[in-house]
């Protein structure tokens, strides 16, 4: 009985999280770069908030602009009841590949875009102590960490709050199986892949 009341108020939520999360999206400017079902990334064009160099030489500096991307919610494959599954793994890491291929082909059609050097990933996938974790995903795709570039504000904190508190939301109507305990107090895990090895591992 609880169960289906539970499921019943999430059917009713559904609805204003996916509004909020549109005009979050449209604000924003987040866009999709790939039709393919499996994509499950989309795009935002972002300022790079300081200097860094990353390990293949490719060099930013405050202003310039990367690609930030955000989670493709709708797209994410539902995770099954209990501890994701070796298939279920599997199917992300092909889904992931698959996307950054795709961005790969969108870079190569946009001479607009000519001047992007970096792709950002702000991974929040749990609390700190899973920051590492977080990091070593990423770097199975060419991904790699970088530290804050700027110190986190009480603003940006609760701007950061406010974010898990959605994406707790969206977890909850879309995937369920995904909510941890500490879903609210994800941390974010700064990573950056350069174009250079975004176009060399995944373009073609």
């Amino acid at each position: 009985m609880a169960k289906q009341m539970g499921r019943a108020y999430l059917a009713a939520l559904t609805p204003m999280v996916e509004a909020i999360d549109r005009r979050l999206r449209d604000r924003l400017q987040v866009i999709e770069y790939s039709n393919s079902p499996d994509c499950v990334f989309r795009l935002q064009i972002i300022n790079c908030e300081g200097d860094l160099q990353l390990d293949d030489g490719t060099r930013l500096r405050r202003g310039d602009r990367v690609i930030d991307l955000h989670l493709w919610n709708e797209q994410i494959p539902r995770m099954p009841d209990g501890a994701p599954t070796l298939a279920f793994a599997r199917r992300i890491e092909r889904c992931v590949e698959l996307s950054l291929s795709e961005l790969a082909k969108f870079l190569a059609a946009r001479r607009d875009l000519d001047d992007i050097r970096a792709i950002r990933g702000n991974m929040s996938l749990g609390a700190q102590h899973r920051s590492d974790q977080s990091a070593r995903i990423a770097a199975r795709y060419g991904f790699e960490r970088v530290s804050q570039l700027e110190p986190p504000s009480f603003a940006r904190t609760l701007h950061r709050l406010g974010e898990n508190v959605l994406v707790t939301m969206l977890a909850l109507a879309r995937n369920p199986g995904s909510v941890r305990g500490d879903t609210l107090w994800r941390d974010r895990t700064l990573t950056y892949l350069s174009r250079r090895t975004l176009e060399n591992r995944y373009a073609g």
